[in-house]
């Protein structure tokens, strides 16, 4: 949970546009201005997640480090990987979750690559002990021109990372998963509502919810919860290494009926719920956080 004094949603956050700035992919905190707000000094925990393992993919940066952060103050031990160019902006992350408490265990490679998709979770069980929380989160995004120049390395690498890496990961993760358990999914704004300069990438998002729906029906009857989190426009290190022009970073998040783009840490709250206690009747669900902008 967050600080309890009510505020104007409008004025929460950075306001307005984002400045000019380009970063190669995957995009690093210390590069992306300003810098996002993951929930380090906001979030305060109440410890619903308590004696939880967590493995949170993409867990360096944006989302998944605002998740990171809130999943240890509630109480989990927490997992996450990364690519190992992330590694400073993982041990950050890891920072925060010791700081909290609980375990963390920072996992640098890349997903794309079938084996280690079952390595995370094989290390993840064995070094804290179990899985109770996988949150597939981690995923590529770049700005296309059109379909008629897009490259097959481009589309393979978007695929790979956004759809075969949660297949792979999952499917490694079932049977460690309990009665109780819980996946959570990151899909997009963009499953429903698709930019054609992100065709591919809205794609993958598009089939995330299936792959809720259908994955929430096969494993409901082993007591095993599916959701996923929708969000909209949300600053993170993404964002930069998207290959957006001066143009569209100073209108970014400003179509929202809230009038600005989303922070990661106004996201942690929902997969917080999503993993506790107070979501065990939830399953096959889609949460949006889009400041407004409906599915």
């Amino acid at each position: 949970m967050t600080t309890s004094a009510p505020t104007d949603p409008t004025e929460k956050h950075h306001s307005g546009g984002f400045p000019a700035q380009e970063q190669e992919q995957p995009g690093l905190t210390d590069e992306t201005r300003p810098t996002p707000d993951h929930g380090e000094r906001s979030y305060r925990g109440s410890r619903r997640l308590s004696d939880r393992r967590a493995l949170v993919t993409g867990g360096d940066s944006g989302i998944g480090r605002a998740v990171a952060i809130a999943f240890a103050r509630e109480g989990a031990d927490v997992a996450l990987t990364h690519l190992p160019e992330e590694q400073d902006d993982a041990d950050e992350t890891a920072r925060w979750v010791t700081e909290a408490g609980p375990k963390a265990l920072a996992l640098a490679g890349d997903l794309q690559d079938e084996d280690f998709c079952a390595e995370i979770v094989e290390r993840t069980v064995a070094e804290l002990g179990g899985l109770d929380v996988l949150v597939l989160n981690a995923a590529y995004q770049k700005d296309r021109d059109g379909l008629e120049s897009l490259e097959t390395a481009e589309i393979d690498r978007v695929f790979r990372t956004n759809l075969y890496a949660p297949m792979f990961t999952a499917r490694a993760a079932i049977p460690h998963l309990k009665p109780g358990s819980s996946i959570i999914v990151t899909t997009s704004i963009q499953a429903f509502n698709p930019s054609p300069a992100l065709i591919d990438y809205a794609m993958t998002k598009a089939a995330h919810v299936a792959f809720v729906k259908a994955l929430a029906e096969e494993l409901g009857p082993r007591g095993i919860r599916v959701n996923g989190v929708a969000p909209g426009p949300i600053w993170t290190p993404l964002i930069p290494a998207t290959g957006w022009d001066a143009e569209r970073l100073a209108t970014f998040g400003t179509d929202t009926p809230l009038g600005r783009a989303g922070q990661p840490a106004e996201l942690a709250g929902a997969y917080v719920y999503l993993a506790s206690e107070d979501a065990s009747y939830t399953s096959g669900a889609i949460l949006p956080v889009t400041g407004g902008k409906p599915l």
